[in-house]
């Protein structure tokens, strides 16, 4: 009986209800972007008009006690000037207000932080698309000679409840899409010189 418990409160288990791909379509219609591809039912590989920014989005799932949270990731790959293992998360800083961004080291050489830190002081295109950005999560990792950017957005995703049933997606507006790819790309400006 234990055994068939966990199975169904298993993470690894697809919460009842979802429908693997749906968000991405709905992020595909919010974002505008003409390169938009899906690779898998919940990868999907985008880039700007331009090709100076190429993205993966991954839809994920996350289970809750009578409903699940279906987020997008955006996935930024930037080739690393230095070999090594590092991780990163940022934040925004202040409890009421908005007042900058912090850098939190989770593993790695301390050089790095003080590095990533100017980076990101010194670019103030990245700074004024950051601070309003409405992210859940942003970790920058580096691994052997490739630094990975994962970005969750608050929009972008869908919200399923099972009792009272409702789901609702809760869209990415076009101030947030603008300044999340200005985002990604002032990462990847600040990332090419680390």
């Amino acid at each position: 009986m234990l055994q068939k418990l966990s199975e169904l409160f298993s993470a690894s288990r697809a919460p009842a209800g979802y429908r693997p791909g749906v968000t991405l379509e709905h992020l595909r219609r919010n974002l505008g972007l003409a390169s938009f591809e899906q690779t898998e039912l919940t990868v999907a590989r985008a880039s700007l008009d331009d090709g100076s920014l190429q993205l993966e989005i991954v839809e994920r799932t996350e289970s809750q006690l009578l409903m699940h949270l279906v987020m997008t990731e955006f996935v930024l790959r930037v080739p690393a000037t230095r070999e090594g293992m590092a991780s990163f998360e940022l934040h925004h800083t202040g409890s009421v207000r908005r007042t900058g961004i912090r850098c939190r080291q989770r593993a790695g050489d301390a050089a790095l932080l003080v590095g990533l830190e100017a980076g990101l002081l010194a670019d103030s295109m990245l700074q004024q698309a950051l601070m309003p950005l409405d992210f859940k999560r942003l970790r920058i990792d580096l691994q052997a000679r490739q630094w990975c950017v994962r970005l969750e957005h608050m929009g972008g995703s869908e919200v399923v409840n099972r009792m009272p049933a409702f789901r609702r997606y809760i869209a990415l507006s076009r101030e947030q899409r603008d300044w999340l790819l200005e985002s990604l790309s002032g990462l990847q400006r600040v990332l090419r010189t680390l």
